[in-house]
This record gives C-alpha cells, structure tokens and sequence, in this order.
C-alpha cells in the first residue's frame, strides 16, 4: 500500500542505524531527503539503492505536493533528515501535515533523537521537558521566548550551532539566572562531549580563545524551581515577581505567574508592586 515512511537516521555513529530502518529504506520507490549528498552517503554506506528527491526548508512548499501526488499514485516514499528523526525542527513536519490533509497514511520507523540522546545524559530532571528548538535570532523575538522558558519548571532544551554558542550562553543567563546546564556536543560522534556546568561558569568556559565552539550543541537546562510555599513570604515571592518583570515579563503576567506557587493572589502581589514603586 502506498505511503509515507518518517524513517529515523543516526545523529553521527552509523552503527546506530536500525535494521528495520535499513530494510525501509531498501523497499520504497524513493527517498525524499534533506540534503541528497548527505543521505547518498548513507545510502552507499549501507549498499542502498534508490532514487533521491530533495526535499528542505526552501523548496518544501512545492516538492511537497509533489511527494503527495506520486505517493497517491501509488508509489512509496521514505522521508529523512540530515541526522535524526524527520519532523523535528525540520520541514518533514509540513510533509507529515499533508498527507494528514490527503488522507496519506503515514508510518514511524523511529531511530536516534538529539534531544531525547541529550536529556538522558544530562544528570538533569527528565520526568517533564520541554523543547525549544533553535532560539531565535530576531530580537523581539528571542527576548519574549527566553522570557517564557525562563519561568518553565520543567527542563528546556535548546539546539544551538557552534557560531551562535557563545551568545545563547549569555542570554540563557541573563534570563535564566546561574542554573544547572549540561553542553551537549557532537552526540555519538567521534569527538562526543557532556559537560555538566552551571550557566555562569558555562559563559565563562567559552570566554577563551583556547575553547572554540565546534560542532553541533543540545543544551539541556534546569527548570526554574519554586521555592516551598511555607518558606515564601510576601516579600520573597514580590522579589520573584520583580525578577520577572527584569526578565521581560508584563507586571501583570508575572504577578499571575508566581501566584501559582506562592500562596499569594496577583492582586495581592500586584497592589505590594505598585506600593512598593510609589
């Protein structure tokens, strides 16, 4: 029966390919593929042959509705990314919404994931996470989301490129404040590094010419913890209050935020605000 295949590759150890992802790959009709030198490599690696389509963020509005066009006409596809599992932070997740749209079945061939490879090193809580992907690099933006995970009690996760590094690092502790962070590198690659710091001595880490960023980075950092409710008083949680508010946050949004776990309503921690500004 024709349909789409998600098929998982490996982030960087090729032992880490599946063989069900192997026979996936040896039975469709064609590949569509993030980047065709990379998967071409894997392909030849593993002995297979079969056509290539290429499929990525700039042309993924148009080879889309072509992918669902062959696969209606009876034809199986396999979609895959660069490493990794399609979909996440990639344009196979728009894929994977047409078919939803045209009736396309689609089947998961899971394989190794970055993310979930990270949080399960990274000696921090993995109960309860939270991923945010790359973090933006408009002004506005990247402000209102690092503002947001900053209040986010669960574990954040974060992608990162090495040429970006150095200023995620020193955003995440302006907003975060010196949390635990555990520096993820090159994941099951030859030169595979977990580092289990602190924010401010992770700035302080790259704050050197002798340590470059190389490689691709997931950063794993510990969720914001309340403090117990019978040790907060009003003045404890108006200093959080504030904290957020210096982090970004609307007055009103952060007097509603720590109302969650103080014990305090907003409009008791807003009216002590604005007296305390009077």
């Amino acid at each position: 029966m024709s349909k789409l295949y998600v098929v998982g590759t490996p982030i960087g150890n090729l032992g880490d390919m599946t063989y069900r992802a192997v026979e996936t790959l040896r039975s469709v009709d064609f590949i569509a593929a993030e980047d065709t030198r990379v998967t071409r490599k894997l392909l030849q690696h593993f002995e297979i042959k079969k056509p290539l389509l290429s499929y990525h963020e700039h042309n993924r509005k148009y080879v889309g509705d072509e992918i669902i066009r062959r696969i209606l006409s009876g034809e199986t596809c396999a979609v895959v990314t660069d490493a990794g599992m399609p979909c996440i932070s990639d344009p196979g997740e728009d894929l994977v919404k047409l078919c939803a749209e045209n009736g396309v079945p689609v089947e998961v061939v899971p394989g190794p994931s970055a993310v979930i490879s990270a949080l399960a090193v990274s000696g921090l809580d993995t109960s309860k996470f939270v991923f945010e992907g790359f973090p933006s690099t408009s002004p506005s933006s990247r402000s209102e989301a690092l503002s947001a995970a900053a209040r986010e009690p669960r574990t954040v996760i974060f992608y990162e490129a090495p040429h970006k590094l150095v200023a995620t690092l020193s955003d995440l502790l302006k907003y975060f404040g010196d949390r635990r962070i555990s520096i993820c590198r090159e994941l099951t690659k030859l030169h595979e590094e977990v580092i289990r710091t602190t924010l401010s001595e992770a700035v302080d880490l790259y704050d050197d010419d002798l340590r470059k960023p190389r490689g691709e980075y997931v950063l794993v950092v510990e969720g914001v913890k309340p403090l117990p409710e019978a040790e907060l008083t009003l003045e404890d949680a108006l200093e959080r209050v504030k904290e957020l508010v210096e982090s970004g946050a609307r007055a009103a949004d952060a007097c509603r935020e720590i109302a969650k776990t103080s014990g305090f309503s907003k409009s008791e921690l807003y009216s002590a605000l604005l007296a305390e500004k009077e």
